[in-house]
């Protein structure tokens, strides 16, 4: 078995050599270990053993690097939270997990020594192969614990490189299969989140050093882009937004090639953001259940088929079986839409609290219900189309909020858009559209649900147009569709408009 630990030993680096680059400063692989390895020590004298988990408040600063290596070089579990959720839930978190100890960020952002106590409860006794409890998005629900298996990291980790690079296997992964140094792995997701800790894991397995951007702000972005030399990068949806929202960026150079993941990409946002800087965005799909990265993109990919196919997410990594599941419980034809189910080598152990075995949304042939619509193509390409809980039923009528949120976004005067449905009296609930203008312009409600009826149903148009000045997102920017759902009730006062969506005649009329 390749362990996590494995990757942080597995190169030849030299122990000057850079590591961690944060906020001017560079921090050496011999800092960075030694400080993992007098952690790791202390640890041990605290009780952890390779069969328990340390639940680790971490920061995305070089202290988050340490204390994940010295996690994985005890042979621990890893259970990182983000220090910036809410106290209670942290609490629920911890508790979950049941660890032996709690890291929690040092006072000084620059310190590689964090706070460590003992965990009071009944430390939990973790099966020897799970690497990982990590935790999910939360936009539709309480975030729950995923627990990974190091073969599992490692496998998506190759798998994720063998597509970018073409190449046969995830051998050609190893630090040893280039005579340069790799060019520095550019982070702006935060290491709490399951992206930034894959996104470290795959540095370390190129023996990459790591340039840590979060939180993300554009001229910072640019401006490592351009110290590094970087030619690729990974950014979330939103990332790509602020980008193209900001004047002061006129130039992204060498970036060539930006992966998008964490969110689903609008194809106009791709559109702009490659005319306007030159950069080819590879889309990409995954599942923190799924153990990461399942389906995207190659350049070979962008260079065969380029605006043909711009919107999909890509096509299925190397041992990744996809199947596209109607309602009716039939596979779908090519182009028919469905629920996504996946079948991934790299999939979860399953959820801590639950125990281990056969998860229920995974079926006896070992496809996971992902929870995503979406369709593939005869090409093989996978089209995400929203998800099974976002699907607005409107007395009896679906709309796929998606589909009306591309629509708003073809508008010039609209930055950004989420599309919901709300809870309604008569017809059960009923789509809201909260929309960001974009800079200078004025929203006009009538003119946007006007260009919703001309490629949606009339169902499917808005009833009401909000407002707002950003939209509430995680970390990795999701976008929290219960947050404005559940503040629909006190948007009174923020409604340019109330549209009547209506029409005489139309189903959506009936109770």
């Amino acid at each position: 078995m390749t362990g996590l630990a494995d990757l942080v030993d597995a190169t030849d680096a030299a122990r000057d050599a850079p590591l961690v680059h944060w906020q001017g400063a560079t921090f050496t692989r011999g800092e960075i270990l030694d400080a993992a390895d007098r952690l790791a020590a202390t640890f041990v004298r605290m009780g952890v053993a390779p069969d328990s988990a340390v639940a680790a408040l971490v920061p995305s600063t070089p202290l988050g690097v340490v204390v994940l290596f010295a996690i994985w070089r005890v042979g621990a579990v890893a259970a990182p939270l983000n220090p910036r959720l809410p106290a209670p839930e942290i609490d629920r978190l911890v508790a979950e997990t049941r660890p032996a100890v709690v890291v929690r960020p040092s006072l000084d952002d620059a310190s590689l020594v964090p706070q460590v106590s003992v965990w009071p409860g009944t430390p939990r006794r973790y099966e020897p192969d799970v690497a990982l409890v990590m935790t999910t998005s939360g936009t539709t629900g309480p975030p729950k614990r995923v627990l990974l298996a190091h073969d599992a990291i490692v496998g998506a980790v190759d798998s994720a490189l063998a597509k970018i690079r073409g190449a046969a296997s995830g051998a050609a992964g190893t630090a040893s299969a280039s005579p340069r140094a790799p060019m520095p792995n550019l982070m702006p997701m935060p290491l709490a989140l399951w992206s930034g800790v894959y996104n470290l894991c795959f540095a370390t397995r190129v023996g990459a050093a790591v340039v840590l951007c979060h939180p993300f702000v554009t001229r910072e972005f640019a401006d490592a882009v351009r110290e590094h030399g970087c030619t690729s990068t990974v950014l979330a949806p939103p990332m790509l937004m602020m980008l193209l929202d900001d004047p002061s960026i006129t130039s992204l150079a060498p970036l060539r090639y930006v992966r998008s993941g964490t969110a689903p990409l609008s194809p106009v946002v791709a559109h702009r953001f490659r005319d306007r800087f030159g950069i080819t965005v590879l889309n990409s799909y995954g599942q923190t259940e799924l153990g990461g990265e399942v389906v995207g993109w190659s350049a070979a990919d962008a260079r065969e088929f380029g605006d043909a196919k711009l919107g999909a997410v890509g096509r299925p990594h190397d041992g990744i079986d996809l199947r596209i599941v109607r309602p009716d419980g039939a596979t779908a034809a090519v182009d028919e839409p469905g629920e996504i189910w996946a079948r991934s080598p790299f999939v979860m152990r399953g959820y801590a609290g639950d125990g281990l075995g056969l998860d229920p949304r995974r079926d006896r042939d070992g496809f996971l219900r992902t929870g995503d619509l979406g369709h593939l193509d005869a090409d093989g390409f996978l089209w995400v189309d929203g998800r099974v809980s976002d699907v607005i039923n409107r007395g009896g009528l679906k709309v796929n909020p998606a589909d009306v949120e591309e629509a708003l976004r073809a508008d010039p005067a609209v930055a950004d858009v989420c599309v919901a449905g709300v809870p309604d009296a008569r017809l059960g609930e009923v789509p809201w559209a909260w929309v960001v203008p974009a800079g200078g312009a004025t929203v006009d409600p009538v003119a946007l649900t006007a260009r919703v009826r001309e490629t949606c149903a009339p169902y499917a148009v808005p009833t009401r147009v909000v407002v707002v000045d950003a939209l509430p997102r995680n970390e990795v920017g999701k976008v929290l569709r219960r947050s404005l759902i559940g503040q629909a009730g006190t948007a009174d006062a923020d409604v340019d408009a109330d549209v009547d969506a209506d029409v005489d005649g139309e189903p959506d009329d009936s109770p």
